[in-house]
């Protein structure tokens, strides 16, 4: 605020981690621009027809009244009203229509997540067109970046050491800066794997292991396994996630889950398999759905335990109880990553930490380990030699691989998922990796030591108690091996046991002669002489044992 205040620039970029609170920063603007007739009206642009809901219901608050139900087509709205509120799409239908008001009044636009105006040629070049003679804009982001190359219209960019444009922010306040200063919770990432079996389009039948080192096309397959709901994979996995929140309600009683599914009908199939669990109907939410907002809106406001989406939630749409998520979704891209994460971000009170269950792909882990990272919306990189003269075709490739489109594509092939079997992985926190050795089976001891960790603990508390746990695993299991160890040779008969003690003892005489010279049947008779007791092959264990020990000290002062 005190810079855009000092400066007051007609362009601002401000990137900020969501849950940082880029709506009320932007509200904040509104009002002093207002009052002081910098300017006259206000226009909002949202990706989602629910944001344009949610930005109104704000600005009411803020006392600035803004027209949610605007269209192009409709020219003019009540003089109630000092802003209007627009989706991106909306702009790209007719862009001459914005730009006329835009001219007419003095505005303020508001580009709320402005990376969207990349999202189609036509809505850059149709947000570039219609406030192109706008008098402020304000343009808010929490991830500057996208899975495409495409400029976004009223960013700067400008290169950096390696020549590559990279957009410029006016202000950027991250997840790291959030988290340290308690503005948003930090994430503990819960990672599932275990076997998957499929059979592909073309009549194969794949075994493999989820999260293990896989083709990008098997891999694709593992993760499409893992989530179909008629497999044992994701019912395990939305119990384990119920467990943790029942957990964290312990000590925030409205704690909610969050469900990301891939398309509709496994959000159904979901929000079955949660009632099933649970006992309590799960809220459905669905795109097409024209009470969508409605749903969002009473979830948000109630204290039910779970809900199920699509791609509603993904995006800028504030529940702040929102506590545990679980990621399943084949979507990939670091973009819908980091903003479906960000819906578990916002913080409440302190201590609060926000758990997000997803499948163990590296794609996925690797977005989880690098949450604090901050990221450019880079536009291309540079030819730096003939052998790189293809780079231009590897970038569009890599983007139609890792873009949501080919997910799409992947999707439509035929395929069919014969079974799953879920395992606790590992939990990802700060960073750092924690876990116990081998396999843990879901439901078991080594499982509910992360699963019940305490829903209100700072972030060195979390750190110190993973580590702990995972210490006190560790030495639990090499005491149970010990133990087993020695019961085993308990079981063992005498005569197997007897048999052994003859062997050692005899491979330690016969050490003893190579050192010394001394014949066998002389040292066997000089043990026999200071132990008591039968000849060897006659003798008792005890007696075994102290002709062993006594020959290891004879060894012991010989070297002395």
């Amino acid at each position: 605020m005190s810079r855009y205040l000092a400066e007051l620039p007609r362009d601002f970029l401000a990137v900020a981690t969501p849950g940082a609170g880029k709506t009320t920063f932007a509200l904040t603007v509104a009002a002093e621009l207002l009052g002081r007739r910098l300017v006259d009206r206000v226009i909002v642009v949202a990706p989602t027809e629910h944001l344009k809901l949610q930005w109104a219901q704000a600005a009411g608050k803020a006392g600035i009244p803004i027209d949610p139900t605007y269209s192009a087509g409709q020219g003019k709205t009540s003089g109630d009203f000092v802003g209007i509120a627009v989706t991106y799409a909306g702009v790209a239908v007719n862009p001459l229509a914005m730009r006329i008001r835009a001219e007419r009044f003095k505005s303020l636009v508001i580009l709320d997540e402005i990376h969207h105006a990349g999202d189609a040629l036509s809505w850059g070049e149709g947000v570039r067109e219609a406030f192109e003679p706008a008098a402020r804009r304000l343009a808010l982001t929490g991830t500057p970046f996208r899975s495409d190359v495409n400029p976004i219209p009223f960013v700067t960019y400008a290169p950096g050491a390696d020549g590559i444009p990279r957009s410029v922010a006016d202000y950027t306040y991250g997840y790291a800066e959030a988290l340290r200063d308690h503005v948003v919770r930090p994430v503990l990432f819960m990672a599932y794997s275990g076997q998957m079996t499929w059979r592909t389009r073309a009549g194969d039948e794949i075994a493999a292991q989820l999260g293990e080192p896989l083709t990008k096309d098997l891999t694709a397959q593992a993760l499409r396994t893992a989530l179909d709901p008629s497999g044992s994979w994701i019912p395990a996995v939305l119990a384990a996630a119920d467990t943790r929140l029942s957990e964290v309600r312990r000590h925030v009683p409205d704690a909610g889950g969050l469900v990301i599914a891939t398309d509709q009908d496994s959000a159904r199939s979901y929000a079955k398999t949660l009632r099933a669990i649970t006992g309590e109907s799960a809220t459905v939410v669905l795109s097409d759905e024209k009470a969508a907002s409605k749903k969002i809106a009473a979830f948000s406001e109630g204290d039910t335990r779970w809900m199920v989406a699509v791609r509603m939630v993904s995006e800028g749409v504030d529940v702040p109880r929102l506590a545990v998520g679980v990621y399943a979704t084949t979507t990939a891209t670091p973009l819908f990553f980091q903003q479906a994460v960000g819906r578990f971000v916002r913080a409440r009170n302190r201590g609060e930490t926000a758990s997000v269950f997803l499948p163990s792909v590296p794609t996925l882990l690797g977005y989880a380990a690098e949450l604090e990272v901050s990221r450019d919306h880079v536009l291309g990189r540079r030819v730096t030699d003939e052998g790189d003269i293809f780079a231009a075709e590897d970038a569009l490739i890599a983007q139609a691989q890792a873009g949501e489109s080919a997910s799409a594509q992947e999707a439509m092939l035929p395929f069919e998922a014969l079974g799953s079997h879920a395992r606790f992985d590992r939990v990802l926190f700060d960073g750092a990796a924690f876990g116990h050795a081998g396999e843990v089976q879901v439901g078991s001891e080594e499982e509910m030591d992360f699963l019940g960790i305490p829903g209100l603990l700072d972030p060195d508390q979390m750190k110190a108690l993973l580590q702990q746990r995972q210490a006190d695993r560790a030495s639990k299991q090499r005491r149970t091996t010990q133990e087993e160890a020695a019961e085993s040779l308990a079981e063992v008969s005498t005569h197997e046991q007897l048999a052994t003690l003859r062997r050692e003892l005899n491979g330690l005489v016969a050490a003893w002669h190579h050192r010394t010279g001394q014949a066998h049947g002389i040292t066997h008779a000089a043990l026999r002489k200071e132990c008591g007791g039968p000849a060897a092959a006659v003798a008792n264990a005890d007696q075994l044992r102290a002709r062993i020990e006594r020959l290891r000290e004879w060894a012991i002062r010989k070297t002395s």
